[in-house]
């Protein structure tokens, strides 16, 4: 069920539409930002909020690469693996993460802190590699500058 907060946010995003439909992605955003991420009763509880189908709505959260259908960590590292970060060091990012957080393209540290996510490209490419985290952007990236985001960020003064 839709909390009543989720439901007044939903409702405010419909005043920009002539119909329920074309705010499906705020509606899936502003359920994340509450939970987390989308489980399927939430896909449920949306759908019928904007009168679609929860396979209609399920198609475009499972389309959109920032909606969560399953948990993810309380930060979420998004890794841009375009071309442009691939040439200036992604895998030695890559793999500096993998070994300070314990985790691969896709997984969570067992401690719900971390999660690690390939992302096609964070539109920086020409200060490559880059990485996201929750709304932060990282460019210019070295392995010694992951050591200092991972810390800053566990530490919460980032």
């Amino acid at each position: 069920m839709l909390s009543e907060d989720e439901k007044r946010e939903i409702e405010e995003q419909l005043k920009h539409y002539d119909t329920k439909r074309p705010a499906c992605i705020e509606a899936l955003k502003i359920v994340q930002r509450y939970r987390g991420w989308v489980s399927d009763e939430a896909i449920q509880d949306i759908a019928a909020f904007l009168e679609m189908t929860p396979d209609e709505l399920d198609n475009v959260a499972t389309f959109y690469n920032l909606i969560f259908r399953r948990p993810v960590g309380k930060y979420v590292i998004l890794l841009c693996d375009s071309v442009s970060c691939w040439l200036l060091g992604y895998d030695a990012v890559r793999e500096r993460i993998r070994e300070r957080l314990g985790i691969g393209l896709g997984e969570t540290t067992a401690d719900g802190t971390f999660t690690l996510l390939p992302n096609v490209c964070l539109g920086t490419c020409d200060h490559a590699p880059a990485m996201m985290i929750n709304d932060e952007l990282y460019r210019d990236l070295t392995v010694e500058r992951v050591d200092e985001i991972l810390e800053q960020v566990r530490q919460g003064t980032d």
